[in-house]
């Protein structure tokens, strides 16, 4: 009876922090630490009614007060977990029109550093002051190096297994042969009077080498909706440039092409080479990734952008059927991000799937899988339906 009572006096405590203030009569007023709890969500969420009738917000908002806002960074920052914490902010940021205040190297300290808050920071990138370049370059910093732990040993292990995988041969030297696949392939060989295998296919790797087995290209477009996409690929090209077995160049645009590669070295640089915001011109792009293609059926071109054309569409697929007719894999990504497939044009979509390039959204998690599935040249089409049909059997569970 005690466990019943305890259980529903927390309903009612979660249900007054969910309803705020208004509930304060039928639930009681939140006090101690439920109260201060209480007052961070009312400055954020809790809003009134102008003489309209239309939304408005209450005296407890936040308001234009630098300190006030940085102790209320402080204090959420107390009071929740830190996947609370980013969401909070990023609704501050969005509700609330705080992105003026994150100019001020105050602020950047007290917040809690994310790929969101990264997106941001980069597209202030060109009215940020001196004073507070190095407070952003640290939180930036710190959302790569959490990129980084996440990713780079995934990454790694799944393109150095693909490119092993991709240079099997099969009439390897004895020192190459891998004896596991091999006798697996010649189980129906076995010979019962003499209990062994007799291998009519000796399967193997081709010797290891340092020398470049794969070109990739990530061509990344900088608009403001793709400014998580734009994170992650700038983390994801640095860890494939450190891979020798690959060459790796990165390509951002909008109207204009940036070629980012020489920065790969420092994943903090490239994002800070960015120009978040403007228009796009996905051929001009493409134009330029071409170039850097010598190699075409051992190169791998990423194009990540929500396919939205501003220049040239029909010259933008005449160029991607050109990729695709020389042999190079070719790969379009709606978004590489954790929040799935932004609004994105649809008809591009499906003209770059007549020509054989699927277009889809993909997780910071898959693309390892990706990469491998690029390098050794498997079906693509199919390789995302399989993501799309995971992602909805996860969303019924």
């Amino acid at each position: 009876m005690a466990d019943t009572d305890e259980a529903a006096r927390e309903r009612l405590r979660r249900w007054r922090l969910v309803l705020g203030g208004p509930a304060e009569g039928s639930l009681g007023k939140a006090e101690g630490r439920d109260g201060a709890m209480d007052a961070a969500l009312a400055a954020l969420y809790d809003t009134g009614a102008d003489s309209d009738g239309a939304p408005a917000r209450r005296s407890a908002g936040l308001g234009g007060s630098a300190p006030k806002v940085a102790r209320w960074l402080g204090d959420i920052r107390e009071y929740f977990p830190s996947t609370v914490v980013q969401v909070m902010q990023a609704d501050a940021i969005e509700r609330l029109d705080l992105t003026r205040l994150l100019l001020e190297p105050e602020m950047l300290a007290a917040v809690e550093p994310d790929v969101h808050l990264v997106g941001t920071l980069l597209s202030l990138n060109r009215v940020m002051p001196e004073a507070t370049k190095d407070a952003a370059r640290q939180v930036v910093r710190t959302v790569v190096e959490q990129l980084e732990r996440r990713i780079a040993q995934q990454t790694r292990a799944a393109v150095s297994g693909a490119l092993n995988r991709a240079a099997r041969i099969s009439r390897p030297r004895h020192a190459d042969i891998d004896w596991d696949r091999t006798i697996r392939a010649n189980l129906k060989h076995y010979q019962s009077e003499h209990r062994t295998v007799i291998p009519e296919r000796l399967i193997g790797y081709g010797r290891r080498t340092s020398a470049v087995q794969r070109d990739v290209v990530l061509c990344v477009d900088q608009s403001g909706s793709m400014a998580a996409s734009v994170v992650f690929a700038g983390v994801f090209a640095a860890v494939l440039a450190s891979l020798r077995s690959l060459r790796t160049s990165l390509v951002v645009f909008d109207t204009a092409v940036v070629d980012l590669t020489e920065q790969l070295n420092d994943p903090v640089e490239v994002l800070f080479g960015t120009q978040l915001g403007g228009g796009t011109d996905i051929n001009r792009a493409i134009a330029y990734s071409q170039q850097l293609i010598t190699r075409p059926r051992d190169s791998i071109f990423v194009l990540i952008s929500d396919l939205y054309e501003g220049g040239a569409r029909d010259e933008m697929l005449r160029r991607v059927a050109e990729l695709t007719a020389a042999g190079v894999q070719v790969v379009a990504l709606l978004a590489l991000s954790d929040e799935g497939a932004p609004a994105y044009d649809h008809e591009n979509a499906a003209a770059l799937a007549a020509l054989g390039v699927p277009a889809f959204a993909c997780t910071p998690d898959a693309f390892p899988d990706l990469m491998a599935a690029a390098i050794e040249r498997r079906d693509l089409t199919a390789f995302a339906e399989r993501l799309a049909d995971r992602k909805a059997s996860g969303a019924t569970h």
